[in-house]
């Protein structure tokens, strides 16, 4: 029975890898063709990424479970803090956010094959390791809130591997919120670490439950409230997980 099993885990993953790359390839063009005509069509885009994050859930049977989504205005842009745990969080994001979103993402993510490609089109990049790419990319992403388009910003900075709930928080996602006044959504990703577990191969069916809470606006505020902000987003997100 022992080996059964790990005959099936192993099937499931070569699935799993199977329909990713499939379908991705198919959605290849409707993907990156709107981005490179530029951020008015980038919704286009999106809206193959739903597509495809749809498709990759049905058929491996990962569904993703959203409540609070009656909590995103339309037409608004958001700063999106969410927790990390998994490459999994990935299409839960293309399925929440309704229009456009720009994620921080790290250059080690250009290493994955296509989806690399479509990171570098749909993402900020940054070299952690440089503080100047740390600053090019905060301006980028102040940038993309003044055109309009949201961002999503994993305030940890890293996929969560310790055993606490959150990591500490890193200020740039705050920072870029009061500096462009624009509200803060705080949402946490729940069960994806233990489907995939970071740097890991393994992967099984299971459900993922995202929760979204109310806006937080940050319209007056300055520096000196950054701590309280975070400690109000940190506190929100320990609440849904614990729920």
């Amino acid at each position: 029975m022992r080996a059964l099993n790990f005959l099936l885990a192993k099937l499931y993953v070569l699935w799993v890898l199977l329909v990713f790359t499939f379908f991705m390839i198919l959605y290849l063009p409707g993907i990156l063709i709107p981005f490179l005509m530029g951020d008015r069509f980038g919704v286009v885009s999106f809206r193959f990424l739903r597509l495809w994050a749809q498709t990759f859930s049905f058929l491996n049977r990962i569904p993703y479970r959203i409540y609070g989504h009656q909590n995103i205005r339309p037409g608004q842009a958001y700063i999106y803090l969410s927790n990390h745990t998994s490459y999994l969080d990935i299409p839960g994001m293309c399925l929440v956010v309704p229009n456009q979103v720009r994620i921080l993402a790290k250059k080690e993510l250009l290493r994955i094959p296509m989806l690399g490609y479509i990171i570098s089109h749909a993402s900020v990049i940054v070299d952690r390791s440089s503080n100047e790419s740390r600053r090019r990319s905060m301006d980028h992403l102040k940038d993309v809130l003044r055109r309009g388009i949201s961002i999503l910003i994993f305030p940890e900075g890293t996929q969560n591997r310790t055993k606490e709930q959150l990591q500490p928080f890193h200020d740039g996602g705050f920072r870029i919120a009061i500096e462009t006044q624009q509200p803060i959504l705080p949402m946490v990703i729940l069960n994806a670490g233990k489907l995939m577990p970071p740097k890991t191969l393994h992967i099984e069916p299971g459900t993922i439950t995202i929760r979204i809470r109310p806006e937080i606006p940050t319209k007056g505020m300055t520096y000196g409230d950054i701590p309280a902000l975070k400690d109000r987003v940190r506190t929100e997100m320990l609440e849904m997980i614990r729920e």
